[in-house]
């Protein structure tokens, strides 16, 4: 804490969705590392005094000390901030590797990926806590993926870096290697925590000093149970926004010509049984259950997760009523970035700085627990074993 205030370094910043509620929270973004030149560029377009540091740059290449250094500027301190001076360090080092989405053939090795060099910078600059979110895959990622037609008799058993699990094991290992206390990672709903959007993701808070830290009590309920309102729907999101020119990549007139025979809440499966194995093509005869394939959006249900782009054929994010993609801006209010964030590029990038964001709202939410840990109130002491699959718990017990 510096001249009373709570510091923090972004990493993998992208378009600051999860340092904007860090800093709603109460705390003071200091200096951020993001390669991509967009998200630099909405980055400076919010917040100016990010100018210096908000330049794409490799976090490979970036050290601490020039980190430290930037902050002790923007902080007007007149030196460099010193190791242990800094609150907190965030970020959300590239998922891809761990997405259940993916190949399961891309799984790697933690220690050969970019989450080394967010672990680098906090072993370098002893923050007293870092926040680190990825994708829920990594739970059960094995770290080299052995084909299933070579599993059961007469092969070998499965090695320990082909286990489930094994990545995981790896990540917790590294962050106990640099003197981190990390809880057994949360896997957190987001529209528990008010964002109006099914998100599961992976939360890591570290702590310097050994503190054990939980995440703040739920704000939302599924089915209002337990005295908490309801989950937020795409209706609240959306509701009063004022988008008279919306930006989206229009729908090419193949998919409207199908589009245009659903109705709110439906998606392929509605369509008539002779027009499904033409408008699904190949996919029409593929497993899964395929809900993103031609689906128009439900008003009183919160949105599916965002993805990098609202108008692929699989990840369909059409408007309940109007034969279009969500806008941009309403993409960001489902991410629940406010309306006067800025955010510069192509349209298509615009949805990729969005979709690859963290919701504001789950930030602040974690960001305001961290916050009033900091400033001497009370840990909120909840427990979350009683959500944990008996794999996880099995995971917990083995690292510890």
């Amino acid at each position: 804490m510096i001249n009373n205030q709570l510091t923090s370094i972004a990493l993998f910043a992208g378009a600051f969705g999860l340092d904007l509620g860090i800093e709603q929270a109460g705390f003071h973004t200091v200096s951020v590392v993001e390669i991509d030149v967009d998200a630099t560029k909405t980055i400076v377009l919010n917040r100016p005094h990010l100018a210096e540091s908000a330049i794409p740059r490799d976090i490979r290449v970036v050290s601490s000390q020039t980190l430290l250094e930037e902050g002790g500027r923007v902080l007007e301190l007149g030196r460099p901030l010193l190791p242990g001076e800094v609150d907190l360090v965030t970020g959300g080092p590239p998922c891809q590797p761990f997405s259940t989405a993916g190949k399961r053939g891309s799984v790697m090795d933690p220690r050969g990926s970019l989450f080394m060099d967010f672990i680098r910078i906090v072993k370098e600059i002893q923050p007293r806590f870092f926040l680190m979110e990825n994708v829920k895959g990594l739970l059960s990622a094995p770290i080299r993926h052995r084909p299933h037609n070579q599993r059961g008799t007469g092969f070998p058993g499965l090695e320990t870096d082909e286990m489930e699990g094994a990545a995981l094991q790896v990540v917790l290992a590294e962050m106990k290697a640099i003197g981190y206390k990390v809880a057994f990672p949360a896997l957190v709903e987001a529209a528990d925590y008010g964002v109006p959007q099914t998100r599961a993701r992976l939360i890591f808070i570290g702590s310097r000093d050994g503190e054990f830290v939980t995440l703040p009590k739920p704000t939302h309920n599924r089915n209002g149970l337990n005295g908490l309102p309801k989950w937020q729907t795409l209706r609240n999101a959306l509701n009063n926004l004022s988008d008279l020119q919306p930006e989206y990549i229009p729908y090419s007139k193949q998919r409207l010509k199908y589009l245009s025979l659903l109705k709110e809440g439906q998606n392929w499966r509605y369509l008539p049984d002779e027009l499904k194995p033409d408008a699904m093509g190949g996919a029409y005869q593929s497993g899964g259950g395929k809900v993103g394939f031609y689906r128009r959006l439900s008003w009183d249900k919160p949105s599916p997760t965002v993805t990098t782009s609202p108008h692929q054929k699989a990840t369909d994010m059409c408007h309940p009523f109007e034969l279009r993609p969500l806008s941009v801006r309403e993409y960001a209010r489902i991410q629940t970035f406010p309306d006067n964030w800025i955010f510069y590029g192509s349209v298509t990038s615009k949805y990729r700085q969005i979709g690859n964001s963290v919701p504001v709202q789950l930030a602040y939410a974690i960001g305001k627990h961290l916050y009033g840990l900091i400033k001497g109130e009370k840990p909120n002491s909840q427990k979350y074993f009683e959500q944990l699959s008996l794999f996880e718990i099995e995971q917990y017990q083995k690292f510890m």
